[in-house]
């Protein structure tokens, strides 16, 4: 009964360390890849499980690490840092969203394109609006809003069609048209609704 007992409280121990140092910041979100995003007055950084600051708290924004990278808002501006706080991207992007699969969406002169972790545009500016790529497809949709899907490569293989479209994950993807809610697979079939 005693070893159960220790293995109930144990968690219980852990998280009352990281309740001490936490109490350091004003907001603590949950460690990714081993970096938590933490504020303190309005500026944001990243520390360890330790709470050890690793990245300065000198943004006005952050995303949770993906991929070892994340991006963080200085100004009005957008740029991605590595793990260790290196910059990868000048902040020139008016908005940014996380790694997935190597890919990031950014937006500059309100259009969206993708950069990969080296910080390179690998496809070009031309969406008004894109969602993180999910089984070698993502979502974008064109200057009307609607909503296709492209490859890696930035070629649409399906044909923007939809009033909504969401990231593939385990063969499917949650579209909507109209007042109907789809789930389609990569060959834009539909499979249930």
């Amino acid at each position: 009964m005693k070893k159960l007992l220790m293995l109930i409280f144990l968690p219980a121990a852990l998280s009352v360390n990281a309740q001490k140092w936490a109490k350091n910041f004003d907001f603590v979100d949950q460690c990714i890849c081993g970096l938590a995003l933490a504020s303190k007055d309005h500026k944001y950084g990243y520390v360890d499980n330790g709470g050890n600051i690793i990245v300065p708290l000198v943004y006005d924004e952050g995303l949770s690490f993906k991929d070892g990278y994340t991006a963080v808002r200085k100004g009005s501006n957008w740029q991605y840092i590595d793990s260790t706080g290196k910059a990868i991207t000048e902040a020139i992007f008016a908005d940014a969203q996380s790694f997935q699969n190597g890919f990031a969406a950014v937006m500059e002169n309100e259009l969206y394109g993708y950069i990969n972790t080296s910080g390179k545009v690998v496809i070009g500016f031309k969406f008004t609006n894109a969602r993180a790529f999910g089984e070698g497809l993502a979502p974008v949709a064109n200057k009307k809003g609607d909503w296709g899907y492209i490859n890696e490569k930035g070629e649409m293989v399906i044909t923007p069609e939809y009033d909504f479209a969401d990231s593939f994950a385990n063969g499917e993807a949650r579209v909507i048209k109209g007042d109907k809610v789809l789930y389609i697979d990569k060959n834009n079939k539909v499979l249930h609704e």
